[in-house]
């Protein structure tokens, strides 16, 4: 996934209101959300060749989601990064979902990566290209994207254009999507959903062997959560409401 826009303690009624795209090979299999785990419950996708997931909920609240990272570094994984996700999704609170992924990156080193780790009480920001850094995110709409995020940005030197591409349309992003007065989140994540579709954002991606490939809507709100889903390029793709649910 390459693209996260999400609101933190915007909406009264909803501490966590997301939208992301998937950017991904074309021909690498997956499968759509569904439970995959169930102490805590986790809604999740499945990246059905290594078996982790880039986003996902579970039913204490949390939401965990990944982006690839650029930067000039090398760095080689020795575990796929969707079983951190899964990992992660597995605690009771944000919190201690940062704290297993830290204990985890000591102890092994996976390819590099932004980590989104947010619930009620806590947003937390996890950088990783062979160091790790970690910040807790003040309320608001904040945009992670493979070159980083809210305008804190790496621009490696090997794919310096694509990166500052990147930067620009994550503005345009976070732009686009500053919340209205009065707005509440089921309108601002409809909002979401329609700047992650459009071409003029530069988020959906169509290339060759390599483009969106699916985009998730994400509510978790105080009276209940919603997922919606997008088996498709967001732009040509219905959402459609995600049955199963904890």
């Amino acid at each position: 996934m390459c693209t996260l826009v999400f609101a933190w303690q915007v909406f009264p009624d909803a501490p966590v209101v997301a939208a992301a795209n998937r950017d991904e090979l074309l021909d690498r299999p997956s499968e759509p959300p569904s439970v995959i785990g169930e102490e805590p419950g986790v809604v999740a996708p499945r990246d059905a060749e290594a078996g982790g997931t880039w986003i996902g909920y579970n039913e204490r609240g949390v939401l965990v989601a990944i982006t690839n990272r650029w930067t000039d570094r090398d760095v080689t994984g020795e575990r796929s990064r969707g079983l951190l996700v899964r990992d992660a999704l597995g605690q009771g609170s944000a919190e201690e979902a940062a704290r297993l992924v830290e204990r985890e990156l000591d102890e092994r080193e996976y390819e590099r990566f932004n980590l989104v780790l947010a619930d009620a009480r806590a947003a937390v920001y996890v950088e990783y290209d062979g160091a790790r850094r970690v910040r807790n995110f003040d309320p608001g709409v904040h945009v992670v994207v493979n070159v980083g995020a809210d305008g804190d940005y790496t621009v490696p030197a090997e794919r310096q254009a694509a990166a500052e591409q990147q930067a620009e349309n994550a503005d345009s992003v976070a732009a686009a999507l500053v919340p209205e007065p009065g707005e509440t989140s089921s309108s601002w994540l409809d909002r979401a959903a329609d700047v992650v579709s459009d071409h003029q954002y530069g988020v959906c991606v169509h290339r060759d062997r390599f483009g969106t490939r699916s985009s998730s809507l994400i509510t978790l709100g105080r009276q209940g959560t919603t997922y919606r889903y997008a088996d498709g390029p967001p732009c040509e793709t219905d959402y459609r409401r995600v049955e199963s649910q904890v």
